[in-house]
Order: C-alpha cells, then structure tokens, then sequence
C-alpha cells in the first residue's frame, strides 16, 4: 500500500506529534510512524511541567525565557482539563550557590566578589518580578515572599529557612497532551500509525520512498514524499535506524539542545533530540 505526504515524520513523541498537528494544519499531507506507543519514551517520562526556564534568565536567554513563558500561557488556556497551576517555594539561605559559569555569575565574581557564587536577594526578587512578566502572565499567580516562621510552607523546612520566595510554573499530563496532538492531527488529516518502525528510506529520483514495518510483523508500506521532506524526531529510532541493513539513505544527524514545546525532562541537559536532514 503506497501513500504520498508533504511531510513524513518518525518519531510520536511531543516533538513529532506536535509538528504533525502544526503541519496538517497548514495544509501539508502529513504522515507520522512510532514503533512503539505515543509518548512511549521521553515524552511520558518528564518533570511534566510547563515552565518558561527560569534558569535561562542567568544566561541572559531573555529572548527564550519571554517566548517559553507566552507557550506556557496559551498551553495552559487550551488544555485546562490536563494542566493546572504549581506553585514553587525557594527558600533563602546565606549557604545557596548558584552556577558559576553563566554570564550573571562572572560579571557578579568580577564587581562583587565578595559574593562567592551567592545571589543578593534583591537579584533573586528581581529576577522573579522578570519571569512574571516578560510572557504578559494572565493564568498564574505572582511572586511572594513568605516568612517561613509564619506560613504554613514552612513547616517542613528546618527553622534555619526564615524566607523565601514563591512562585508559579505550570503542570501538565505530558502523555496524554501528546495523544491530544496526535488527536488533533488526525482530526486535520495527518495519519498516525502506532507500532510502525521504519526500515528503510531512500531517494528515488525526485522523491524519497520510505519503507515500514507494522503491527503484524509482515506489511511493508511505501510512503512517498514529493516534497523531499524528511524529520525524524526520536534518537531512539535513529540509532535502530542506522543499524539496520535496509538503512541505505544517507543522513547527516544534528543535535538539537532545548526546550521542547513547554515540557522539559528529568534533566534538561540531557534532553537531545536529532533532527535527519537530507
């Protein structure tokens, strides 16, 4: 069985479900193939927030933080039946350190090296007031500061904690937000196949045929892409992809470090998604 797509797209995680939804909504012929299930690997493994990297504000990553943030908003607006707000404590203590290699860090070592590796507390607060308000935030509560002697917050914490700040992200169902992506592509006329692994994919003249493996083990489909685009989105795929005999397209594979439309894994740093380019 033959299919022709605009866009064929390995890999049905957050990443590969969400450009399905995009693309089929611009109109593309979209075809998607996971081997296992929908949001098998890391995308029902997250912290499962939607958070605008608060972090980045330390690399000055102004630009990512504000975009991450409005995300957060709409995201939060469009699924409230599978997200809700998550308020963060961060108690103050003299004995916090903070990274040391990021820009804010060598310029505080260089002006107040006095600091060693601290944050004056009016940074920390001034930092927060930013990450309410760069995104334009309507949904979420503010920043406060709590005396940790009077707020029930600060039950837990040793009495040493007198203050914190406390501040909002976002939390969300991170598989089920990829099947409503899946959902919402089909709905747009994307085809999803479930436990479809790709065998094979080449260039046949102008197009690239794309050989599949489905459920019963025995039915090999030929997808043929006319426009000659090709994203494989699930390092998973790509490493089985390579080894295997069939795999005769030749692909330059580049890693791709950051956020993931508003969910973040367990360590971000470790996140690495590779992008096929023909």
């Amino acid at each position: 069985m033959a299919a022709d797509f605009d866009l064929f797209i390995i890999g049905g995680g957050i990443n590969g479900c969400g450009i399905a939804r995009d693309a089929a909504g611009r109109g593309l012929r979209v075809g998607l193939a996971e081997m296992g299930d929908l949001a098998s690997a890391t995308s029902s493994a997250s912290t499962k927030l939607f958070h605008g990297g608060l972090r980045y504000l330390e690399f000055l990553e102004f630009r990512l933080v504000r975009e991450a943030l409005i995300e957060r908003e709409i995201l939060l607006s469009i699924c409230p039946h599978i997200s809700r707000p998550m308020r963060f404590v961060l108690p103050l203590s003299p004995e916090m350190r903070f990274e040391s290699m990021t820009p804010v860090s060598r310029l505080l070592a260089r002006l107040m090296p006095w600091t060693k590796g601290r944050r004056p507390v009016a940074m920390i607060r001034a930092g927060l007031f930013l990450y309410d308000w760069m995104g334009w935030r309507k949904i979420l509560p503010g920043t406060r500061s709590l005396r940790l002697d009077r707020e029930p917050e600060g039950l837990p914490l040793e009495p040493r904690f007198r203050r914190a700040f406390e501040y909002s992200d976002g939390w969300v169902d991170d598989a089920r937000l990829v099947v409503l992506n899946a959902r919402d592509a089909a709905e747009k006329g994307a085809t999803i196949l479930t436990r479809t692994k790709v065998i094979s994919a080449r260039r046949v003249g102008d197009h690239w045929e794309i050989a599949t493996v489905g459920p019963d083990g025995d039915v090999e489909n030929i997808f043929v892409l006319q426009r000659k685009h090709l994203r494989g989105l699930e390092a998973a795929h790509f490493a089985e992809w390579r080894q295997h005999e069939h795999a005769d397209a030749a692909l330059a594979a580049h890693r791709i470090f950051g956020r993931r439309a508003g969910i973040t894994g367990s360590r971000a740093e470790d996140v690495q998604l590779f992008m096929l380019l023909i």
